[in-house]
Formats: C-alpha cells, structure tokens, sequence
C-alpha cells in the first residue's frame, strides 16, 4: 500500500540534509551519472504542490503502482529544494516544464543572468534541457502532448466583437489594450514587450494584479483591462467568460510536461516505459478540465487521476 503524501516528519527529514546539496555531482563522481540506469522498486515522487503537479503526481505514482513499483509522494513547493533532492536521490521522480526547467539548471550553472536556453521550438528545448540534466545525474524522459504555457485571454464578447481567435488578429486590429498580468510583465521578453515586438499589440499599461489570479480575470471580465495573462491550462477561464488567443507566431516557449529521473535510482526502461503510457493520451486540454476538477469542483487530486487514468484504460478499474 503506498503511501499518498509523507507525512510531516518525511518532509523534515528531507529537506535537512538536501540545503547543503546545492550544486550536481563533483568531479569524484562523476562514475554516479555515468553509470547504468538504476531501477530502485520503491521510488519517491515529488510534487511541486500546486494542483495541476499534484495531478501529475498522482498519475505517476499510479502508472509505476501498475509496473509493479512501490511509490510514495512529497510534496516540497520550492524547486531550490526538491531539484538537489532530486540529484541526490532523495526525490527520484517529478513532474516537471521543459523550457522553464531548461533556463533554472542554465542559471544554477551559468548564473542567474545567463542566456535562456529554453525556447518555443521543444526540440531545441529538450537538447538543451538534457544537455544540463546528464552532468547532474538527472534523465529527462519524453515530453508529453500536454503543454503548460503562458497564454492570453480576452472575454468572448470581445473577441467575437472584433473577430479576434489569435494574438495577431489583436495586433492588426489596432486595439488600444490594457493588460492584467504580474508586475514582471513590464520587461519580460514574453509578455508585454513581446507583444508589442512579436505581434504589434498596443499595451498601454500593465496592471499589477498577478498571472491567472481571480483578480486579474475580474479586471477584464469587468472590462476595466481588456486582457489577462493566464496558462494554456487554466481551469476556469468559462467562468468569467473568457477565451484564450491563439499565440499563432509562437512567442511563448516550449513548456511541454516532462517527467525528469534520478538517473541512478529511476533512470530504467521500466520506469520509461510506465510513464511514457500517460504521453500517448493527455493533452492540453485534459489537463485543464483535471484541473478544473480539483480547483472547482473541490475533488481530490488522488481520485482524479484514477478516474482518468481508468477511464483511458492505464490501470485497472474497480
């Protein structure tokens, strides 16, 4: 019987030792990252503890349950903590976003003002990402179809009003627009100044109110902002009547879901094998009506997943 979630004393006695491992494998072990794939039958999978890495957690430990591994989840919201867990084996297993895990390992190694590696092309992405994650022992499996990516959103009113499906209809349009997004969005190349780079979109202001936040939807669902800053997965854009636009020239970066393995202790054809099922059926758009599940409807993410999973025949039902 697996565990669902450590318990409190798990997550202590995980994070105590992992502060000090800050960086990848040194030079004396390199043998650790060189080595066979390892294939430990009691594998450790670590959530980022927000819903949508819950869910994807859940379905992990599900599919390496049916492959006939024991498994337990974590939950540790901070990547500076669960990424050298990861590398040192007391995380094997987690869910993680190809371009964004891509520019974090750059920084880790090159320095927080390195050039981003992540991109919108996954294939360039994925060379870079594994390029980073082998020194450090880590093996980065293949991508999904599901991609978790920045995303912008009008009401549907205004975009049937202007005939708007894509962000280039908004810039031919010439629109006057104001968006709801985080303060970041003032110099972050995929946000405000992409959009008026990329696509000619006339951004006269940023308002501070944060990524996908219920106030940020309410700003424009009210038209006071004509549009948000979202996630391709956002569960309950219906509820304030909003629609995504096609980011048709592809200024956001290739944020597929990956999972990435402890090379030494989960690195094997089994596990590659167990998780690689969930690629062949969830998409975009499953997982945000999963996530709509758990964020709305207030099911949990455990009985969520089993259903899916169920219900496209992964694991047994009963």
């Amino acid at each position: 019987m697996r565990a669902r979630y450590a318990i409190a004393v798990s997550l202590v006695l995980l994070l105590a030792p992992v502060t000090a491992c800050t960086t990848g494998p040194t030079l004396e072990n390199q043998g650790d990252v060189t080595a066979p794939p390892g294939d430990s039958k009691h594998l450790t999978i670590g959530s980022a503890g927000f819903t949508e890495s819950d869910l994807l957690a859940q379905m992990y430990a599900l599919l390496l349950d049916r492959a006939g591994y024991s498994t337990e989840i974590i939950s540790v919201t901070n990547r500076e903590i669960y990424e050298p867990a990861l590398e040192n084996g007391q995380i094997d297993v987690v869910p993680e976003y190809a371009a964004t895990f891509a520019d974090w390992l750059n920084a880790k190694k090159n320095g927080a003002d390195a050039a981003p590696v992540g991109s919108p092309d996954l294939t360039t992405t994925m060379k870079a990402l594994r390029a980073l994650a082998a020194p450090r022992g880590l093996t980065v499996l293949d991508p999904g179809r599901a991609v978790d990516q920045n995303a912008f959103a009008v009401t549907s009113a205004y975009a049937a009003k202007h005939h708007l499906k894509s962000l280039s209809d908004l810039g031919r349009s010439g629109l006057p627009v104001r968006l709801a997004a985080g303060d970041e969005c003032v110099k972050r190349p995929y946000c405000a100044p992409g959009l008026k780079k990329t696509y000619g979109i006339d951004i006269t202001g940023v308002d501070p109110k944060g990524v996908g936040t219920t106030q940020a939807k309410q700003a424009v669902q009210s038209g006071r902002d004509q549009m948000v800053l979202t996630t391709t997965t956002d569960a309950t854009l219906d509820d304030f009547g909003l629609v995504l636009l096609a980011d048709d020239k592809h200024l956001q970066n290739a944020d597929y879901l990956v999972p990435v393995v402890n090379r030494s202790r989960a690195g094997s054809e089994g596990v590659r094998t167990a998780l690689g099922k969930l690629n062949t059926v969830l998409t975009t758009r499953d997982l945000a009506r999963l996530n709509e599940q758990v964020d709305s409807r207030r099911r949990l993410p455990e009985d969520v997943a089993r259903a899916y999973l169920r219900s496209h025949r992964l694991i047994p039902g009963g």
